[in-house]
């Protein structure tokens, strides 16, 4: 039996790959983002006048404060009340299910094309 040779990918190749999949992954990473579907809800409850015990700090946490540079509670108070909005809507949902689902799909498909030609590669066709 004769030992399988994958066939080989010119350098220039292998840079168009890469370059490709790192265009791809900073896309999937980014394009939510730009298009305000994640990441970008962040909603912060601040009273006016807040003070620390309003804001639910202990003394050991007002000096962690203070020595992080907010002496003043109106400064953190956006940062302790901040909170991100964790919700979605079903639109969403069911496109994102259909993104992974297509993807594992397509994914599965072409897999197997590449099994098999690895298979006719390696049996001559058999």
């Amino acid at each position: 039996m004769a030992r399988y040779v994958p066939p080989t990918q010119s350098k220039f190749g292998q840079v168009i790959d890469v370059i490709v999949l790192l265009a791809m992954t900073i896309g999937a990473l980014y394009i939510p983002l730009w298009f305000g579907l994640a990441g970008s809800a962040h909603v912060a409850n601040v009273a006016e006048n807040p003070t620390w015990e309003s804001l639910g700090q202990n003394e050991v946490m007002v000096e962690k404060w203070t020595q992080l540079g907010y002496a003043d509670p109106a400064a953190a108070a956006e940062l302790i009340t901040g909170r991100f909005d964790y919700s979605f809507s079903i639109g969403s949902l069911l496109v994102m299910i259909v993104v992974i689902v297509g993807y594992y799909a397509i994914m599965l498909r072409f897999s197997e094309k590449e099994y098999r030609d690895v298979i006719a590669e390696k049996f001559n066709g058999e």
